[in-house]
């Protein structure tokens, strides 16, 4: 019989610290695979239309590759995803000074967030499903954000085939919170798996946010996906406008943009991709207010993955449920803040089947 659970030590950073997974087992042999550094998901195990498995998010072997290169591969991130223009916001009156680490901006927690943290494994759960609880302290102005954040990270097998990821957080002073996972898919499997531009996509979501050339919002509401390469109501291959003559795409060299999902305190329907060759679907549910897009545009092959592969451009998608970016300077868009006494929450499943 498999055990549901095995914790096992992954390996040393290059500065010494040991890293440890833990492999959560569900049936069919579906398993998640989650590290302490970066609080990442460094495997996802899913059967195919046969029901043979493969290895479906990008990663590295050992906690070495981790800590060599800053490539996001299926961590936290935090404090706050996406990016918070010229790297500052006004908080209570108050400006708040972050890391800039994307030019004048600040992306994805600024120049070590939660993804180079080694989080601290808070629980291992058998019962009532396999479950793994990561937690993080960031003390007071780490990034320069305001008040000590007490987080936390659960990866629970919640069904046949089913992820759950939720997240929570709490405050000592006012400040601004916006966690993700940051998992990179190929429903192919990454073992062997050519580019993702085959996958068909639906996406949830009428209106996104336009950006200029930083990746920054455009001042002004959301604009309408109606008759725009970014309409994926429908249903598209990933790849069928990616080519397209639009300025919102030359600015990403392909799709890197927030769709604006309808209010919901539950986790919704949000998108569902499909691979054919492989027959594997995924569905993403969540109860966040937006969903980051990102079509691997730049990937570069420039540091080694699992199974000895050196990924490329568009050879994974990430759909990264968040609040919108650069939420703090728009009081137009949902609040990322959050206060003493409050609990920020965020739940997102990632559900497998097949065609």
């Amino acid at each position: 019989m498999t055990t549901p659970i095995l914790r096992e030590n992954f390996g040393l950073l290059p500065h010494g610290p040991v890293v440890e997974r833990v492999r959560l087992t569900g049936a069919g042999g579906f398993e998640a695979s989650v590290i302490t550094y970066g609080a990442a998901l460094q495997a996802l195990r899913v059967p195919d239309a046969h029901g043979v498995l493969a290895d479906v998010v990008l990663g590295h072997d050992d906690a070495a590759g981790y800590g060599r290169t800053r490539d996001f591969y299926g961590v936290t991130v935090g404090r706050f995803a996406n990016r918070i223009a010229g790297a500052a916001f006004d908080l209570d009156g108050a400006r708040v000074t972050l890391e800039a680490n994307d030019g004048a901006n600040m992306l994805h927690g600024g120049v070590i967030g939660f993804d180079r943290a080694l989080w601290t494994i808070e629980a291992v759960d058998e019962d009532p499903v396999p479950a793994v609880t990561l937690r993080h302290i960031s003390p007071d102005g780490a990034g320069g954000f305001p008040g000590t954040l007490d987080a936390r990270v659960t990866y629970s097998l919640t069904g046949l085939g089913e992820l759950t990821i939720a997240f929570s957080a709490v405050t000592d002073r006012p400040t601004v919170v916006n966690l993700t996972n940051h998992a990179f898919f190929n429903l192919d499997g990454v073992e062997t798996a050519g580019d993702i531009l085959g996958h068909h996509l639906t996406l949830a979501a009428e209106r996104f946010l336009a950006t200029d050339a930083a990746a920054i919002p455009l001042p002004g509401p959301p604009r309408t996906v109606d008759g725009t390469p970014f309409d994926f109501r429908a249903g598209a291959l990933i790849g069928a406008r990616i080519r397209d003559d639009d300025e919102q795409l030359r600015f990403g060299r392909g799709y890197d943009h927030n769709y604006c999902l309808e209010p919901t305190d539950t986790p919704r329907l949000a998108a569902r991709v499909r691979a054919a060759h492989s027959g594997r679907v995924m569905e993403l549910l969540t109860d966040q207010p937006g969903v980051q897009f990102y079509s691997g545009n730049v990937i570069d092959g420039a540091a080694q993955g699992k199974y000895g592969r050196l990924h490329r451009q568009s050879d994974a998608f990430c759909l990264e449920p968040q609040a919108w970016p650069d939420a703090p300077n728009r009081l137009d868009f949902p609040s990322a803040r959050l206060n003493p006494g409050e609990t920020y929450r965020h739940v997102s499943i990632y559900r497998f089947s097949t065609l």
